[in-house]
């Protein structure tokens, strides 16, 4: 029997390769390079778009949970991005070329696995997974739209800068992980009292590239925010967020920072680095001026500079199930960022849980709806929960999992509930595959 996967991001190709390997025939559609995105710079399969990190690997973070999860349930890119993982910290980054070029071979290479390069403008109807992503064309956006009866929802996202490693003034920026945590992965850029406020003054001031009309009532995605807009929240902002200087100190001085800038290796070659949370949406010339007032990157070479693109979901909460069926007709399904789970490893582990159900749907067997106490269980009840008013986008966060007891005195111990938390989750899984 045939499936249909729309899309070849994450989502769309962590489907069609569980869906293969149970020895269904896969129509995986991807309209890349026929119709572009506008963010997509190849046409390989899995791309990254944004940054180059999965997120914690770590078990007491949400993300890392996720991603022990989907290795328990058999996912198929989680084990591709270790082979093309790259040092960062506590993290799981890839060289983000490397993995997609893996992907793209794999399933070229399966023979139940037919790539078709086109752009869809209808929803078949025979078993489906649209995947399409949150770039999805304005043609098939049509498509959803009349099936759903409803309006899509957006929000903005953006992509941080990516410098040349060779253009860095290391006699100022020094290597270091966050509390000498692992490896001294990440580039730091210290700043003192002084530079910081110059550089937050560029940035307070540059100017922005104007949204489309169209574009206009569409909002920021709160774990994304670009760099301006989180200056305008106040000056200090930055120096607790993406800027904050705790735990990183250069051994060559001894001298604790008023803010640093870190950057995080883009590439197995170790020749690019993007700049953590400098998302940005500012005009290319006032990218390189606010990059260039950096302590370290005064002549840095900008191999890609920062923009913003509006991504699009589904109202999930009135059309899926937590299988991620939709209600109203069983053999359609949809993964991946376009049903408002925000994140890579999010992206994959719903790409997972589809494929594995719409095989289940089409063997005759019962769906697969995890439960809550899993990170994958309590994410697709989250955004399938019909209570919801005003849905928007989510990634894996302990505050969407049941709860653990905990006597009063270690309640806000993080690392031990955590701890808990993971270990049930675990527990969970392994007695329901």
């Amino acid at each position: 029997m045939e499936v249909n996967v729309i899309g070849a991001g994450l989502a769309g190709s962590e489907a069609a390769l569980q869906l293969a390997k149970r020895g269904f025939k896969v129509n995986l559609y991807e309209m890349r390079p026929k119709v572009e995105t506008g963010a997509h710079t190849t046409q390989d399969c899995a791309e990254f778009v944004c940054s180059n990190s999965l997120g914690s690997y770590e078990i007491t973070n949400g993300s890392g949970l996720l991603k022990h999860e989907m290795e328990i349930l058999g996912g198929e890119l989680i084990e591709i991005a270790k082979i093309h993982q790259v040092p960062a910290g506590g993290a799981l980054a890839i060289d983000r070329r490397a993995f997609s070029k893996a992907v793209t071979e794999k399933i070229e290479q399966n023979p139940n696995i037919n790539i078709i390069r086109e752009e869809m403008t209808k929803i078949p109807q025979t078993p489906t997974i649209i995947a399409s992503g949150p770039l999805t064309s304005e043609n098939f956006s049509q498509a959803i739209k009349e099936f759903t009866k409803s309006e899509y929802l957006h929000f903005f996202d953006a992509i941080a800068p990516i410098v040349e490693k060779e253009s860095i003034n290391f006699d100022i920026a020094f290597w270091a992980s966050r509390y000498d945590k692992g490896e001294a992965s990440y580039i730091n850029c210290p700043m003192n009292k002084e530079q910081y406020e110059k550089f937050y003054n560029i940035l307070i001031n540059a100017p922005k590239i104007e949204r489309h009309d169209f574009e206009k009532g569409a909002k920021f995605f709160e774990s994304c925010l670009p760099i301006e807009v989180l200056a305008s929240r106040g000056e200090d902002t930055l120096r607790f967020g993406p800027m904050k200087p705790v735990g990183l100190i250069d051994k060559r001085t001894g001298e604790k920072n008023y803010a640093v800038v870190q950057l995080r290796q883009d590439d197995s070659a170790k020749t690019l680095y993007n700049l953590v949370g400098f998302q940005t949406n500012l005009k290319w010339g006032a990218q390189k001026e606010l990059l260039q007032s950096i302590p370290g990157l005064e002549e840095c070479n900008i191999i890609r500079y920062g923009v913003m693109h509006r991504n699009t979901f589904i109202n999930s909460p009135t059309l899926l199930y937590p299988t991620l069926q939709t209600r109203e007709r069983k053999d359609l399904f949809f993964a991946g960022q376009i049903t408002g789970t925000e994140g890579y490893t999010e992206s994959i582990a719903s790409g997972l849980l589809a494929g594995i159900n719409m095989a289940r749907f089409l063997n005759g067997e019962e769906l697969l709806e995890l439960p809550k106490e899993t990170m994958l269980g309590a994410l697709t009840h989250y955004i399938t929960d019909p209570e919801h008013k005003d849905f928007q986008p989510i990634n894996s966060n302990w505050g969407i999992v049941p709860p653990v007891n905990l006597p009063k005195k270690e309640r806000k111990n993080k690392k031990l509930k955590g701890e808990l938390m993971a270990n049930r989750a675990i527990e969970t899984l392994k007695t329901i595959i």
